[in-house]
């Protein structure tokens, strides 16, 4: 799919989005009850072009890198939206992989049947069109199309215009081959402008498009909630929790931190507040600075961690609500595992929260009551992904409770319906 040689007026944009998205409607019909082996030969022939068409598609993205540059993106935005030969094996690879997945659609949930004889299969069915919209990485273009092809859902998507040459190419490369391997053409289409107007008609086609993912920035995200006419599967950003318990083992209890905060801090599963038992903080605050320095690691603790770590700064009320993608630490000394609790459910985003802990009754009220999509014991909260989670693959996280809830694999990509059986009966 081409740009656009010029600036599109609103009717363009919805006469053309309106095409696509019945288009994506027919299809998904289609894809729906497509075999598993089908739609593995489509990702299969999906992942060879993308290796075979490298050269076309690392000159398309020259050109947005050049262009990335010369605006002045930071450097960390720049190596987002690079891609090399390396980075093009791993996404055709992470496509192959796909095909080794139990297909997700077709799945008899459960099965009752009624004393007048009906027999009620509730069975797995694909969502149907799926719109997804993204910033920056090229490798998600590639990543929703493979997953929502997989559990049989048609795709919209609208990329970021930072990766508009990389997307462009990327889509006519995947597509293109998987029509030819049998593909009904329109379950995979991108946007082709970049325009704000454009996301703004793809939201209110709810006649079309059942579900809308998002995936950025927050502000980009609630962006999308408000105008949407489609419901929305999001999460807004990660403020994850460690709570250190008094039984906690220090040694095991410093390696999490370093892991949740250190390793990619700029990722949403990585720490952002630290909540420290009063009893043990004495001993423990000072191990933890130390390391946390070593880090390059600036904290921003309540007036009694400031106390016994003098080179904190003092936190703001804005801080325990702050996803900091970086390396800054807010911490927090609390009185017990309940105020723990209640801190986390206050400023905390239902992401990832952990307790570190030896106390088995503390580490199950814990879990009952914080009120996240992963709650851990004794771990990081780094492992919230789809992969680590044995998922194979995910297409985001979410902080819903509707339908999905924590990484979004195949089966997230999913809905039901139900397959009722009878031989004449009639309802009195």
């Amino acid at each position: 799919m081409c740009a656009k040689a010029k600036t599109p007026d609103i009717e363009e944009i919805k006469t053309v989005l309106l095409q696509m998205g019945e288009k994506a409607r027919m299809v998904s019909r289609r894809l729906a009850v497509m075999s598993s082996h089908d739609k593995n030969r489509c990702l299969t022939a999906m992942a060879e072009a993308l290796e075979k068409e490298a050269p076309a598609i690392l000159k398309a993205n020259a050109k947005d890198i050049k262009a990335a540059v010369a605006k002045g993106l930071a450097p960390a935005m720049v190596d987002r939206l690079k891609l090399d030969e390396t980075r093009l094996k791993k996404i055709a690879a992470a496509v192959r992989e796909l095909c080794a997945l139990e297909d997700p659609v077709g799945k008899i949930l459960s099965v009752v049947i009624r004393p007048n004889g009906l027999k009620i299969e509730k069975v797995s069915v694909p969502i149907g069109v799926i719109g997804i919209i993204y910033e920056a990485r090229p490798n998600v273009t590639v990543d929703a199309a493979s997953l929502c092809l997989k559990a049989g859902n048609a795709v919209i998507l609208r990329g970021g215009s930072e990766a508009f040459h990389s997307n462009t190419a990327l889509v006519h490369c995947i597509n293109r081959a998987a029509v030819s391997s049998g593909l009904p053409d329109g379950a995979i289409q991108l946007i082709p402008w970049t325009e704000r107007e454009a996301v703004n008609v793809m939201l209110k086609m709810n006649q079309f498009i059942d579900l809308i993912m998002p995936r950025g920035g927050e502000s980009l995200i609630r962006a999308v909630v408000e105008q949407s006419n489609i419901p929305v599967i999001k999460h807004y950003k990660g403020v994850c929790h460690i709570y250190v318990d008094e039984s906690a083992d220090k040694k095991n209890a410093l390696a999490i931190i370093k892991n949740a905060k250190c390793q990619r801090p700029g990722v949403c599963n990585a720490l952002e507040t630290l909540l420290i038992n009063k009893k043990i903080a004495a001993k423990f605050a000072p191990e933890l600075a130390k390391m946390l320095k070593k880090e390059s690691v600036e904290m921003r603790g309540d007036s009694k961690f400031k106390k016994l770590v003098k080179e904190a700064s003092l936190a703001s009320e804005e801080d325990w609500y702050e996803e900091y993608l970086s390396l800054i630490l807010s911490i927090k000394i609390v009185d017990d595992v309940e105020e723990a609790v209640n801190h986390i459910n206050k400023y905390g985003s239902g992401h990832s929260d952990s307790i570190l802990t030896a106390d088995q009754s503390n580490a199950e009220y814990f879990m009952n009551n914080v009120d996240s999509a992963a709650v851990y014991v004794n771990a990081s909260t780094r492992f919230t992904d789809g992969g680590e989670f044995g998922m194979g693959a995910e297409i985001g996280i979410s902080t819903d409770k509707l339908h999905a809830r924590g990484p979004m694999g195949l089966v997230e990509l999913t809905s039901y319906k139900y397959k009722v059986y009878g031989n004449g009966q009639i309802r009195s």
